[in-house]
């Protein structure tokens, strides 16, 4: 039982010794770069195509 004691107050106290280190931690710097749109109309699209596909569903349906 002494041993085990022993064991974890050594290994508890060598964690600690070696926690930190004498240099500050740096960190990598990460740029965004957000690119601009090809098309103009580019935003358009999507509920354009949604208009004409219901509209399609539309006049199949009757």
């Amino acid at each position: 039982m002494k041993k085990i004691a022993l064991a974890t107050a050594i290994s508890l106290s060598a964690s600690t010794a070696f926690a930190g280190s004498p240099e500050p931690a740096t960190t990598p710097i990460v740029e965004v770069v957000e690119q601009g749109s090809s098309s103009s109309s580019s935003g358009a699209l999507l509920p354009i195509l949604a208009i004409v596909l219901i509209g399609a569903a539309i006049a199949a349906s009757n």
